[in-house]
């Protein structure tokens, strides 16, 4: 992509990549599954216009970023990745101003929520996307959860066996796979059934998503498999022992929050209520907005990016002022 400046770091045990464009107040964009950098590339653009600096990583696992060893989830923990992002924090914001901008979305989103829980001295405010803030329940884990909600064919249930799933995609092929996960647009729950993960009805690539996007997404998965992006699903009752020491912890940082009406995450049991009736409030006190997008799915700020950037500068102009633009 043309004006992004391409680096790897070494940090935290491992070598992360790292996209960078623009000059100014930092932007950090963390994005989700599945994805890479690539998901902002018209934040970036539209960003480093405005004056900001966008710096936009592969995950732990993801893409470029590697050193982390795929055959064990216990580490990609929220306190692993979370680890990677204060160093990368510390290797990219200036000495005299340690606290940056963040944009989460998926799972982006929920390593920006831990983020802003055991260091929201390093955040001076978030834009988050599609997952709310989940409180810690001390009295239930959440795979244990998930399946008495969804049953074992619910997508987050079918990641947790080490190589089953991805035997699967392996047959489906990995263009065919992530194709699938990028035009789904219903609010209905994800299920992929045993031996039949996706159904046989041809697929056509929305307008938000290209042909060129598919098969950067394709290239990169390629390189990696998909285990290493799974290990974030399979460590999630890993993170849940490891902190209990957040249980009741709140999130001390500006945040708005921005969802599509069609999202399955904004369907999921719960979660409407929990934004309307004072949840997402309790729980994230400085939480100035939250913007339901009519008609839009989980992808939102690659589906409406326009939409997406307005919303997040209008927000995020409030803590920092952007330099004059080089572009």
């Amino acid at each position: 992509m043309e004006g992004v400046e391409h680096r790897t770091l070494s940090l935290n045990g491992i070598s992360m990549h790292v996209a960078e464009m623009g000059h100014g107040p930092i932007i950090l964009f963390l994005h989700g599954f599945p994805e890479c950098w690539y998901t902002w590339r018209h934040q970036m653009t539209f960003f480093a216009s405005q004056g900001y600096r966008a710096v936009a990583p592969d995950l732990r696992g993801y893409a470029d970023t590697t050193g982390a060893p795929a055959s064990d989830p216990a580490k990609f923990t929220t306190l692993h990745v979370v680890g990677d992002i204060v160093a990368l924090i510390d290797a990219v914001a200036p000495a005299n101003d340690q606290k940056v901008l963040v944009v989460g979305h998926d799972w982006g989103a929920m390593i920006a929520w831990a983020l802003c829980l055991y260091r929201p001295d390093k955040v001076k405010a978030l834009v988050n996307m599609s997952v709310v803030f989940s409180r810690r329940n001390p009295s239930r884990k959440p795979l244990e959860m998930l399946r008495a909600v969804y049953g074992d064919d619910y997508y987050i249930c079918r990641f947790q066996e080490p190589g089953a799933i991805e035997h699967e995609f392996a047959h489906i092929g990995t263009k065919t796979v992530l194709k699938h996960f990028l035009t789904y647009h219903s609010p209905a729950p994800l299920y992929l059934p045993k031996g039949k993960p996706f159904p046989d009805t041809p697929i056509s690539l929305p307008p938000w998503l290209s042909e060129q996007d598919l098969n950067y997404y394709t290239s990169k998965y390629e390189l990696t498999g998909f285990t290493p992006a799974l290990n974030y699903y399979r460590a999630l009752d890993i993170n849940w022992e490891l902190t209990a020491a957040w249980t009741g912890g709140q999130i001390k940082v500006p945040v708005k929050f921005i969802v599509g009406d069609v999202d399955l995450t904004y369907n999921a049991p719960g979660c409407k209520e929990y934004i309307d009736k004072g949840g997402f409030k309790r729980d994230v006190p400085l939480l100035k907005e939250v913007v339901v997008m009519e008609g839009v799915g989980h992808f939102i700020h690659e589906e409406k990016p326009h939409q997406v950037n307005e919303h997040i500068i209008s927000f995020i102009k409030q803590f920092s002022s952007p330099h004059c633009s080089a572009l």
